[in-house]
């Protein structure tokens, strides 16, 4: 990716981008947005696919649980070294190779039986340990994006860069539900995993074919020369663990609807497959809708009433409303109503999504990637506890109970915005 001269915090830019990258960057920004489509497309089809899943192979709950958090923990465990990755040598070939690997796991999932190692650990053991890999696999996806949107966009358009990247996982997710749902009650579930895998493997040559670099000799050369992190700055940053804080609260919130949302609907609230999986799609395309629209928003605050202030603003104001709309959607008898207030709270979760990766961009623009890794970690550790815990919440003290503590979560994660500062950047 094009790298303009360092200086500033950290390696901030002091000039513009090179106006020859003006061309590409919609066109990059769109690649973005169907590979984050194909990521949450991966993750998503295992729970729809798990209503026959589960009969088939005779899992609990609680063992989809598992499997939920296995893809999660490989997920946040290269969360860091894949946001390294993309500092090193850029996102094209890192998601690229990504994009392969993570095709190759979702076919696996769908023979998941007859591979060898279920004969050593079981059924359950081999989906856990394939999901596991899966989730390697998918870690350098949102960290990569970042490194590409701070390499491509201005300044001022780096929350709508990444609103736009992230928001392809609202499509993905949106579209995967209903046409999950139509392909194995047409074929057989294993079909989805073929399928999603097929699209996976079109969107990276795609990928491929008309991503590029665009960097100069001299950019190329300078690029194979690792920039030291500044790992002591980086664990001295206090803007930035709040924001890891912060995030871990939105990650956890936002696995519920990944991992549990379909079967809620099609187990709790009494709605049939095929028209549960269109029902499913109503969190993602909220999140479609107000991923990019909160990334417009906070850019477009920065010179109104300054950066701490545009990016705490929406960071604040997403999460609380995220968290009051789960709570009643929760909290209410009627399908309709809890659909819809569900749905909105998804898209409000995600509205901060622009304004949470900016920020990693604004601390330092040089090391991107890697603080948004960093970031990125404790989304997924927040992922990793919520599959399991959710379950065992919903087991003792019902559904309304486990969702009503995601509510609290989310508002708990908006109040440390508080403590969020982007002006402050990272300083040796």
């Amino acid at each position: 990716m094009r790298r303009p001269p360092n200086g500033g915090t950290l390696g901030e830019s002091r000039v513009g981008l090179d106006t020859s990258a003006v061309r590409p960057r919609w066109g990059i920004l769109a690649l973005l947005f169907a590979i984050s489509a194909v990521t949450y497309m991966d993750r998503v089809n295992i729970s729809v696919t798990a209503r026959q899943m589960m009969p088939a192979y005779g899992l609990t709950d609680q063992d989809m649980g598992y499997v939920f958090s296995a893809f999660v923990f490989g997920y946040a465990l290269c969360q860091i070294p894949g946001g390294r990755l993309g500092d090193r040598w850029g996102a094209r070939v890192v998601l690229a190779c990504a994009l392969v690997w993570w095709s190759l796991c979702t076919v696996l999932t769908a023979v998941v039986a007859t591979l060898p190692v279920a004969g050593l650990v079981g059924t359950v053991g081999a989906l856990v340990i394939v999901r596991f890999l899966l989730g390697v696999g998918e870690s350098v996806a949102l960290p990569n994006f970042n490194r590409a949107v701070a390499d491509w966009m201005p300044p001022g358009q780096r929350g709508l860069g990444i609103g736009i990247a992230i928001g392809g996982i609202g499509i993905g997710a949106a579209i995967t539900p209903p046409l999950a749902s139509w392909v194995m009650v047409n074929y057989h579930w294993q079909s989805v995993f073929y399928l999603s895998a097929l699209i996976g493997l079109v969107v990276a040559l795609l990928w491929v074919l008309f991503s590029r670099d665009g960097r100069s000799d001299a950019t190329a050369k300078a690029d194979t020369i690792p920039t030291p992190v500044p790992w002591r700055t980086i664990f001295r940053s206090r803007p930035l663990w709040w924001l890891v804080a912060s995030y871990t609260c939105l990650g956890y919130v936002a696995y519920i609807y990944m991992s549990w949302f379909y079967l809620y609907l099609v187990n709790v609230r009494g709605i049939d497959l095929l028209r549960g999986g269109w029902l499913a799609a109503g969190p993602f395309l909220a999140i479609l809708l107000f991923c990019p629209l909160g990334g417009w928003v906070t850019d477009k605050l920065v010179p109104t009433i300054g950066l701490r202030r545009a990016r705490l603003s929406i960071g604040m104001l997403g999460m609380a409303l995220a968290g009051g709309l789960i709570a009643v959607g929760a909290w209410v008898e009627s399908q309709t109503l809890a659909i819809v207030c569900l749905s909105l709270g998804a898209g409000w979760l995600y509205f901060t999504v622009g304004a949470y990766w900016s920020v990693t961009t604004d601390l330092s623009k040089t090391h991107a990637g890697t603080l948004s890794g960093v970031m990125n970690t404790g989304a997924n550790v927040g992922g990793v506890i919520s599959p399991s815990l959710t379950p065992w919440l919903a087991d003792h003290w019902g559904w309304t109970a486990s969702l009503l503590v995601a509510a609290g979560i989310a508002l708990c994660g908006g109040l440390m915005w508080m403590k969020v500062n982007p002006e402050d950047g990272l300083r040796e």
